[in-house]
This record gives C-alpha cells, structure tokens and sequence, in this order.
C-alpha cells in the first residue's frame, strides 16, 4: 500500500528530529558524566538526584534515535541456507 501524504510527511519529521537529536551529542555528555562521577570522592544526596535526573533524561532522548536492539535468530533451508548479500558497519 503506497504512503499517504501526512504519512510521508510524519517520517520525514521524525527522520529530522533524530538527525536534530543525534547531532546534540547526548551519548557523548553522559559518558563524560559517567567519567566524571568515578572521580568524585562524595557527593551529595542533591547532586545525585541531579545528576541521575540529567543521565535518565538523555537517555530517553537517546532511545529516540537508538532504539534498543533485539536479537533475530535467522534459520534457513538447509538445502538453501541463508546468504548474507551485505553488511554495512558506521562508524561516527
């Protein structure tokens, strides 16, 4: 069934948006949070609650454009096994 015009519009909005997301760098900012944290020493309760507030909101924007990933196991005929035709490795 061919794609309607608000369909076509909707993905082309959410493309955008995740390439906007993406670009913001969130995976990075919560790494360097992570690195940060290993050093300190004490923190306090406030601080804490701050900063897992940051880390948990980045995350649910970085499932945006990241979904998490589910494991496929592929079985095929053994007299027509399953032939990989190409396999595309980004790396940013």
């Amino acid at each position: 069934m061919p794609e309607t015009r608000a369909q076509s519009n909707r993905r082309i909005r959410q493309e955008a948006l995740r390439e906007q997301l993406e670009a913001q760098g969130h995976v990075q900012h919560v790494v360097e949070i992570i690195n940060d944290l290993t050093q300190v020493d004490e923190i306090s309760s406030l601080g804490l609650q701050k900063i897992r507030l940051i880390i948990d909101t980045k995350l649910a924007l970085i499932k945006k454009y990241l979904p998490d990933t589910k494991q496929i196991e592929l079985t095929g005929d053994p007299e027509n096994p399953i032939q990989v035709q190409e396999i595309k490795v980004v790396y940013e």
